[in-house]
This record gives C-alpha cells, sequence and structure tokens, in this order.
C-alpha cells in the first residue's frame, strides 16, 4: 500500500427514518489491500456495502474513490469506474449459462459480444467454472454460484472488489478453494473489502480488520490487534475468543 488510499468512506451515516443503519462512519481501503469488515448480524455491514456500491445514497459524509468523490454517483457509473460486488444473497441469471452471466459483467467494458465473450471465457478459467461455462446458472452447488457471483464482478475488471460473505454456508475444502481465489484476485491487483463471519477464514487472509457494531465503528487494526481488543471481544467475538 501506497500514497491515496483507493477507497475513503469520510464520515459516512444513512439513517432509515430514525433508524441509523450506518452512523459516522470513517474508514479507508489502501491500494493492493485485503480489509475486512466485520461485526455481529445488524452491525450495518451490507448497508456500508450498498453506500459504497452507489446502491444507497448516504444521509451525510462524501465517498472518494481512485481521488474522485463519488458520493452523488449511482452504482452503474461507479461500477465503470471500477467498483465491483457481490451479494450476500446470491444473485444470478439462473435460465442463462455461466458463460453468458459473465458475459453481462464483461459487457461493461467490453461492448462488442466477441471481445466480452472472450473476456469471460477467461475469467471463468481464472475462476475454476471452465468446466460448467455450458451448465445453466441454476444447476450450479451453492458454492459453484458464489464462485460465479465473483468471476461475474472481477469481469467488470475492478479496481475495487466487494464481497459480501462469500464463504458464508461452505465446507472448509470449499472455503479453501473460495481463500485461494481471494488471493488470486488481489495478485492481479485488485484491491478487496470483504464482509465475512467465518473469523477462522477471514483473519488469516485479511491485512487489516475494521468492526462495525450498531453502526458505528467499534474498532480497527491489524487482525491480531482486533482479535484482542476487548471491546470486539465483548460484543462480538465472545469469551472463547479471548486471548490467554
Amino acid at each position: 500500500m501506497s500514497g491515496t488510499p483507493l477507497l475513503q468512506v469520510q464520515n459516512v451515516s444513512r439513517r432509515f427514518g430514525g433508524l441509523v443503519a450506518v452512523g459516522d462512519v470513517t474508514l479507508e481501503v489502501g491500494r493492493g489491500e485485503i480489509l475486512g469488515l466485520i461485526g455481529p448480524n445488524g452491525a450495518g455491514k451490507s448497508t456500508l456495502f450498498g453506500l459504497i456500491a452507489g446502491a444507497l445514497p448516504p444521509s451525510s459524509g462524501r465517498i472518494l474513490f481512485d481521488g474522485h468523490d463519488v458520493t452523488s454517483l449511482p452504482a452503474p457509473e461507479r461500477c465503470r469506474r471500477g467498483i465491483a460486488r457481490t451479494y450476500q444473497v446470491v444473485k444470478s441469471f439462473d435460465s442463462m449459462s455461466v458463460l453468458d452471466n459473465v458475459v453481462v459483467g464483461a459487457l461493461v467494458r467490453y461492448p462488442r459480444a466477441a471481445q466480452a465473450r472472450a473476456k469471460a471465457l477467461d475469467v471463468i478459467e481464472f475462476a475454476g467454472l471452465s468446466h460448467r461455462a455450458t451448465a445453466p446458472a441454476g444447476e450450479l452447488t451453492p458454492p459453484e454460484k458464489r464462485r460465479l457471483e465473483v468471476a461475474r464482478a472481477i469481469a467488470t475488471e475492478p479496481k475495487l472488489l466487494l464481497l459480501d460473505e462469500v464463504m458464508t454456508g461452505l465446507t472448509p475444502a470449499e472455503a479453501a478453494r473460495g481463500v485461494d481465489l481471494v488471493r488470486k484476485v488481489r495478485e492481479t491487483g485488485v484491491t478487496v473489502l470483504m464482509v465475512e463471519h467465518v473469523m477462522e477464514i477471514v483473519m488469516p487472509l485479511v491485512d487489516r480488520a475494521f468492526v462495525l457494531h450498531l453502526g458505528r465503528e467499534l474498532a480497527h487494526g491489524s487482525a491480531q490487534e482486533v482479535a484482542r481488543n476487548e471491546a470486539v471481544i465483548s460484543a462480538y467475538l465472545g469469551d472463547r475468543r479471548r486471548a490467554s
């Protein structure tokens, strides 16, 4: 990491009526970093993802991406500028083939169908889905569907990839393959911000962790620092994670 952070979230809040889902959050994600966004259910993680991706407008605060204020930009424009995301609840075009699902993402950069298809084929191979390229997305297993979502997002050639619980529900072996894929993505120069609940997976993977609780920052730092933070232990990790 060096220079200006790729993503800067500055004093961002999002209110739904009287409910403060995200309250005055400030965070930075450095170029080439893997940052873990963690916290208990209802902490505001998915809302913050929506704010960064442009699915939701903030009630206050600013979001800067790659040195530019994108606060007022809609999601499609943020995607064109290099922000891609997956979803906690998998969203695929089930009647379309795996290849065509990824072509949808590639069309962001490659408006010609032949170019988009060539890009999609490369991404499918990168994601380990070549053997399922012609299968309807609806026939994929849950782990394969999550991998497909990552592939479709990668096909947009992002600078920042937002991963929303891509390891949820996976077996240890499947999760290990998921970790390998995230590391491969970072090796291509893509910065990663990921929400994950499985601490055994996320803590060894991330460079830093940022903890939300009730919509506000609870702690941030290295994985080791966060895991030893008394406030985090009390609010989220629990006594079984308390450092001895």
